[in-house]
């Protein structure tokens, strides 16, 4: 679960950016005329994604202001959804699949590496403040299970040597390739494989 509590230590003022606003309008413009305050999930995505991956209680309000709604409508949204982040998370957000695909296919591996190479505890930054990892429940990418998200791609088909490899690049400020780390091509079975029935022979 993502932090649920707003930081202690916020900025005073929060704006879009040039490329926020010109996303954030062209979200905007899908909506009828009145009904821009349908927005507001993706609003708080692109302040989110603006501010290093969370959401101060100044963007609440610039939120609240550039939809028409009122504050606390835009806080109620922004604290029950667990994809919003409320205090610092780092440049780099490590989300680690634990739910039984992954557990069973060596997701306790890629939490080791995270505790190695990140933090001993869930949510709490690197010494440079640039990084933090936490589990998470089902990211949908069970077929290439154990996996983990960080930021907004995904990595797959991961064992604890190539986790440790991908943290240890963000820890540099590299972005590594994402995708599957055993070379398949989105979720294609392995082994060429396209039945249940071809089990058998496998």
């Amino acid at each position: 679960m993502s932090l649920r509590r707003p930081a202690k230590e916020q900025p005073k003022n929060f704006e879009f950016n040039r490329e926020s606003l010109n996303a954030a309008n062209k979200i905007i413009s899908n909506y009828p005329k009145g009904k821009q305050q349908s927005a507001v999930m993706a609003l708080l995505y692109i302040a989110q994604k603006q501010n290093n991956n969370w959401i101060p209680l100044a963007a609440m309000k610039y939120i609240g202001k550039f939809l028409d709604m009122p504050y606390i409508k835009v806080y109620e949204v922004a604290t029950f959804y667990t994809m919003y982040n409320l205090a610092p998370v780092g440049k780099y957000f490590v989300q680690v699949c634990t739910t039984t695909p992954c557990m069973i296919r060596g997701a306790n591996k890629l939490v080791e590496a995270c505790k190695e190479k990140i933090s001993e505890n869930e949510l709490e930054l690197t010494n440079g403040k640039n990084c933090s990892w936490m589990e998470v429940e089902c990211l949908g990418a069970c077929v290439t299970a154990p996996m983990m998200q960080i930021n907004d791609d995904y990595y797959e088909d991961l064992d604890k040597e190539k986790t440790l490899k991908i943290l240890d690049k963000i820890l540099n400020d590299e972005v590594p390739k994402p995708g599957s780390y055993r070379g398949r091509l989105n979720n294609e079975p392995e082994n060429n494989r396209k039945t249940l029935m071809d089990l058998k022979n496998a």
